[in-house]
């Protein structure tokens, strides 16, 4: 899956010159958290997230008279707060690279580029949402995690196991293990119950971490 998959295409942008309170305003209104920031000519120049403007408003603890206040975030513009050395991707970049840069640099967004123009944005609410679509974080299932060895086959033996059964992966993935000889594996399977599964896995000598049928919470919830 690639940037260009899960991006928001033309994104909302202020200019350099924007105010600190249109800004704030604009933020508000479309219920977003940052802005890449343009110059006169539309080339990406910066960005500026809702932090940064709310670090350039006065406290609520002020003693500014209520007047003073609108003026002092008038004079204040992007180019004031932005920064300037902007990390960006383009369209081509895979989900997982750009989640890397976002936690390695601490960034909840990356502007996407592409011939150095502005195509669009993707934030880390976008991976949220293709992290809740790996893991079938929206469909009953029964969830298993388990510790199974770094071999060649394993997955096939697993995989064969369910198929066998009758049994349809819904979502599957891996993170690191106790030690580089393993790695924990979770899988979510429909149309097998939890002990039927749990069984089997452990008939394949695998140690089960985690059991859970996977419920989707009632609309009176």
């Amino acid at each position: 899956m690639l940037v260009r998959d899960r991006m928001t295409r033309h994104p909302i942008t202020v200019t350099e010159d924007t105010p600190v309170d249109k800004a704030l305003h604009l933020m508000r209104e479309e219920k977003v958290r940052r802005f890449p920031v343009l110059d006169k000519r539309g080339k990406l120049v910066g960005i500026v997230s809702e932090k940064d403007l709310l670090y350039a408003s006065p406290s609520p603890a002020t003693s500014l008279a209520i007047y003073e206040i609108p003026y002092l975030l008038s004079k204040i513009k992007m180019h004031d707060l932005m920064t300037k050395e902007v990390i960006t991707v383009t369209e081509d970049t895979t989900l997982e690279e750009a989640a890397r840069i976002m936690a390695d640099n601490k960034i909840g967004g990356l502007p996407v580029v592409r011939d150095d123009k502005l195509v669009g944005i993707i934030t880390e609410t976008d991976l949220f949402k293709t992290f809740l679509e790996l893991f079938g974080a929206r469909e009953e299932s029964v969830r298993l995690s388990m510790l199974v060895p770094k071999k060649k086959g394993t997955l096939a033996k697993i995989a064969s196991k369910v198929a066998e059964m009758g049994g349809n992966f819904v979502a599957l993935g891996t993170i690191m293990g106790e030690d580089p000889t393993n790695c924990q594996l979770t899988i979510k399977v429909t149309d097998l119950s939890k002990e039927a599964l749990v069984s089997a896995m452990e008939n394949l000598g695998l140690e089960i971490l985690d059991a859970r049928f996977y419920s989707l919470p009632s609309c009176e919830d």
